[in-house]
């Protein structure tokens, strides 16, 4: 008799979010060290771009900022590259640099009543410019051009993460799963039953699913102020930072991307929730093999031209 295929599940805290795998497979040994080999990519990325080791690669670049450049791995470069080219298309609204921030004026707790002067707000953000990260591509170096500047990839990083480990399991001949790193999450394949994957869409006030989406090699990612936000003067202002301004973006309440990896929808959730929804979705528009769902302060739910809801 054949071997009949089952789902493998796997739940753990990496990169400072949990992770979780659904893997279809056969054999429960060779779903067990599949499952392994993935942990392990994920780790050996959290090493690379930490910025909790002081001896990580990021941090290596932040500590020489104003002073001169560092050697990177290859693919830590690439990753900065493909970051850069994002900031490019968004106008900044995404930026690696985005770790210089003082974040001495927010701190979204009970406490913060009002918002930060807006002089003080601009002057917090001053050293956030991915023009200002300077890359050799012939010795492979990165150079932040000003003293306190940082990069960071907490923007993009999980859903990189997310498609490395996704690549190292269809590698490894498993032929359906999800990776999902706490809500940036990748697909591929099919579940046991033959059918897509059902991902839910939460709703950012109950938490709960407002609408399902069926997905098969297709990634999606979502990002909300229902984490963390404050409301001054009636208005909600979630924890998200115009790197321009300086200030708490307000307006959209969660942004759902969906691309062809989670690199990319992870990437794009900041950008469309700091630009607001019609230049967020006039953006997405523009744009190929990517779709957008929005819920705007007031519980309205808009989406991009090439996806319907139901």
């Amino acid at each position: 008799m054949p071997e009949v295929s089952t789902l493998h599940k796997r739940s753990l805290r990496l990169m400072g979010n949990t992770f979780s795998f659904s893997i279809v497979a056969g054999d429960e040994t060779f779903a067990t060290e599949s499952l392994d080999a993935a942990v392990s990519e994920i780790r050996r990325i959290e090493r690379l771009l930490t910025t909790f080791d002081s001896d990580s690669q990021t941090n290596r670049v932040n500590a020489r900022a104003g002073v001169g450049p560092v050697q990177v791995d290859a693919e830590v470069f690439a990753l900065i590259k493909r970051s850069i080219n994002i900031s490019n298309l968004t106008q900044g609204a995404f930026d690696l640099t985005y770790g210089s921030i003082d974040k001495s004026l927010w701190n979204f707790d009970v406490n913060m009543t009002t918002l930060p002067d807006p002089a003080l707000a601009k002057e917090a953000v001053r050293l956030i410019n991915y023009r200002n990260i300077l890359l050799d591509e012939k010795e492979c170096t990165v150079f932040l051009k000003h003293r306190g500047m940082r990069i960071g990839f907490g923007g993009i990083g999980k859903g990189y993460a997310a498609d490395r480990a996704r690549d190292v399991l269809k590698a490894r001949g498993i032929s359906g799963g999800i990776v999902n790193a706490a809500g940036d999450l990748t697909t591929w394949g099919r579940q046991p039953s033959g059918n897509a994957w059902t991902i839910g869409i939460a709703d950012p006030h109950t938490k709960s699913p407002f609408s399902y989406l069926d997905l098969t090699d297709l990634s999606m990612a979502t990002s909300g102020d229902y984490e963390k936000f404050v409301t001054i003067g009636g208005k909600r202002y979630s924890h998200t930072i115009s790197p321009k301004t300086g200030m708490p973006v307000s307006g959209i309440r969660s942004v759902t991307i969906i691309s062809p990896i989670a690199e990319l929808s992870d990437a794009m959730t900041t950008p469309v929730m700091v630009m607001g929804v019609q230049t967020g979705l006039h953006m997405i528009n523009q744009m190929n093999q990517i779709a957008c769902i929005l819920v705007d302060d007031d519980n309205q739910i808009h989406t991009s031209s090439n996806i319907s809801i139901h």
